[in-house]
């Protein structure tokens, strides 16, 4: 039933998709809330580092920020976000995964679309430390994918978290990773796998018994490099399998909180498949929003304040 009308209509330049997410992704710039930064360590001795910007007292509410594929909790989309809901009464806490805060993470994994455990860590973490009546979590494409497949995997979610908002998300990472390999996005996947070689390379330097330079020269796809690191890494037969097992998709079903996924049309990561209709004409939980135009976490917005972000605020608002 919650299939939203969208009322989002920006001016002409921003009706098209790729315009919309390069300008959010590279020229977007947000006069970032104060931050601190706090470092926790994960069950496995490895750390994450997550940057804290609040509210005018009492503090009784949090929103959880969670970014996309080689990002960072100082991307636009994130400090922006953070910064409207600290001016609207909640604290924010803006993940940096494992080996994005600046510096490698001390594992061989990092962090990938379905790495649950950590938030988990996350939360806990929080409600240990922190005192806070709602929890709200919103996430950016992978870390979208991540949050409602949190939600729905079937692990207790504590009582606190109240409900979430996913922005562009890859529900099928199979079917998103199959649009990235197209021509239409060919300059987005040289620059996602240009972040992450990068980033292999080092591992290498540390691991060298577990990544050979030939591996990492087989790569020539965001696929491949997915085949040869992110599965091996974390446990999967190889890149199908992680899409298979990580995908949200499948975990929509079983979430019990309100949870609000907007993915636009124009979005040229999305296939069919990450577009989620069936799901949420049965749910009385999942809310579905598709806007004409948006492009990938684009959204652009009067005053510097992207759709995306005026509508997660709405939403959660309208829960508490």
């Amino acid at each position: 039933m919650p299939i939203v009308p969208s009322s989002y209509s920006p001016p002409l330049f921003f009706k098209n998709g790729h315009l919309a997410t390069i300008y959010n992704g590279l020229f977007r710039q947000v006069k970032n809330p104060v931050q601190s930064r706090e470092r926790i360590t994960l069950s496995d001795g490895d750390f994450l580092d997550l940057d804290w910007s609040y509210a005018a007292p009492p503090h009784q509410k949090l929103v959880v920020l969670l970014h996309g594929l080689e990002g960072d909790a100082q991307r636009p989309y994130i400090t922006g976000s953070a910064k409207l809901f600290n001016e609207n009464g909640y604290d924010a806490c803006a993940v940096n995964y494992r080996g994005c805060s600046g510096e490698p993470n001390l594992r061989y994994r990092s962090y990938h679309s379905g790495a649950t455990s950590d938030l988990h860590q996350i939360i806990e973490h929080i409600l240990k430390t922190k005192v806070y009546g709602s929890i709200y979590l919103k996430g950016f494409s992978l870390g979208g994918n991540l949050s409602l497949k949190y939600l729905g995997e079937g692990i207790q979610i504590p009582t606190e978290i109240k409900g979430a908002v996913a922005v562009s998300v890859p529900c099928s990472l199979r079917d998103s990773c199959e649009q990235l390999l197209t021509f239409k996005n060919v300059l987005y996947a040289r620059r996602f796998k240009r972040h992450l070689l990068a980033k292999l390379r080092v591992k290498q330097q540390m691991f060298p018994e577990l990544i050979s330079t030939s591996d990492i020269k087989s790569i020539k796809t965001l696929k491949d490099f997915d085949d040869v690191y992110t599965s091996r890494a974390h446990n999967f037969e190889d890149a199908l399998d992680y899409y298979a097992k990580c995908s949200s998709l499948q975990f929509l079903n079983n979430i019990q909180v309100p949870s609000l996924i907007i993915n636009a049309a124009d979005d040229s990561f999305l296939g069919k498949d990450c577009y989620p209709i069936a799901e949420a004409e049965k749910s009385e939980l999942i809310h579905l929003e598709v806007p004409k135009y948006g492009g990938h976490v684009g959204f652009w917005g009067k005053h510097n304040i992207c759709y995306s972000e005026t509508r997660a605020l709405q939403f959660f608002d309208s829960l508490t």
